[in-house]
């Protein structure tokens, strides 16, 4: 029988982390059991056919305003300075997005000042008596026709179901800028790694106290395994077996596409709340700053899948987790860690604070 003092369940960034500080910082031999055939989790990179670096699970940017995560992990890498912009496709041109001052004259041929746009916006809202769901929310703060072009059927294709259908909580306020800053992050710390994420999560579990099971269930092992205290990080409901039955998620239907040119679109990311049925389209060298005479783009359809990506934001979904999070508080030496194991949405800065947190309380 094996002997481990701490087993980490999932080599994500969450139990990357975790089992990292638990090397460096408790001197302790940690097992990372993963069920992939490699680490990272969903940050995972790798280069495709063509030789570029491509984000296998869609595309993820660091940005933090936490100095304290910031220099943690500039310990395992060093950054390419990058700062996210979204462009959004509405009427047949390119807007940015959020919405911003920018984003309302460009779409309306305006030349609005800060304090006309407030003018503006309050001029187009529908005054609506209650506050139940998420169209609400958005015709209340930003009229009818901000609601159509940029949520309504952006908000169909993502969850499948209408707005008027979720409840006010999943849209709880519209972030208009009334300045013409159009990155879509603020934060003071931003940028991707040199030479991807993948090799930042091998850095940080280059560690002779570090073991790594690969390709495998935890579920196949753990009676092999002596141990004090589990950390786990795959899907709550499955460590108890579905015991009340299985959490929805919203997955993602990834198409990958190479062209024979150097740039695709204008800016890293787009947007398409209106036309096509995907959502969105990454060009992954506007975010690596990669230079190659090809470009590979990744289109994303929101679905139905096997695949958990998205928590689903409707109250019997958060009513479903609560029940096995109350299961969770009654299990002795584990700790359930990160989105999967307590099915909330995080960043990675937010990620990375929770397992530093849930270390420090170890």
């Amino acid at each position: 029988m094996m002997k481990f003092k701490y087993v980490v369940v999932g080599a994500g960034l969450a139990g990357i982390t975790v089992a990292e500080r638990i090397a460096t910082q408790l001197h302790e031999k940690v097992l990372v059991i993963e069920k992939r055939n490699h680490i990272g989790g969903n940050v995972y990179d790798e280069y495709d056919a063509a030789g570029i670096l491509i984000q296998k699970y869609g595309p993820h940017t660091f940005h933090t305003n936490d100095k304290e995560i910031f220099d943690y992990i500039c310990q395992y890498t060093k950054w390419h300075e990058y700062q996210h912009r979204v462009l959004s496709y509405v009427n047949g041109n390119f807007v940015p997005m959020p919405i911003s001052l920018e984003t309302i004259n460009q779409l309306y041929n305006l030349n609005l000042s800060e304090d006309e746009m407030d003018d503006f916006i309050e001029s187009r809202k529908v005054q609506i008596d209650e506050i139940k769901t998420s169209e609400d929310v958005v015709l209340s703060q930003g009229g009818r026709d901000i609601y159509e072009k940029f949520f309504k059927y952006f908000t169909i294709k993502q969850w499948g179901v209408d707005p008027s259908e979720l409840d006010k909580s999943v849209i709880g306020r519209i972030p208009f800028r009334k300045n013409r800053d159009t990155r879509y992050f603020t934060d003071q710390y931003q940028g991707n790694p040199q030479g991807g994420f993948a090799q930042m999560c091998q850095n940080m579990l280059n560690h002779s106290e570090i073991k790594i099971m690969l390709n495998t269930d935890y579920k196949e092992v753990i009676d092999d395994i002596e141990y004090e205290k589990l950390i786990y990080t795959g899907p709550i409901d499955y460590y108890f077996d579905y015991v009340y039955g299985k959490l929805k998620w919203r997955s993602i239907e990834f198409r990958f596409e190479t062209h024979d040119c150097e740039s695709y679109q204008p800016v890293a990311s787009t947007r398409w709340p209106m036309d096509y049925d995907y959502t969105r389209i990454t060009e992954f060298k506007k975010l690596t700053g990669q230079k190659h005479d090809k470009t590979t783009i990744l289109k994303e359809v929101p679905c139905d899948g096997e695949e958990p990506f998205y928590t689903f934001p409707t109250a019997e979904w958060k009513e479903l987790a609560q029940k096995y999070r109350q299961l969770a508080e009654k299990e002795d030496n584990v700790v359930f860690l990160g989105r999967l194991a307590e099915y909330r949405y995080y960043d990675m800065d937010d990620v990375i604070r929770r397992a530093l947190d849930v270390f420090s309380e170890l």
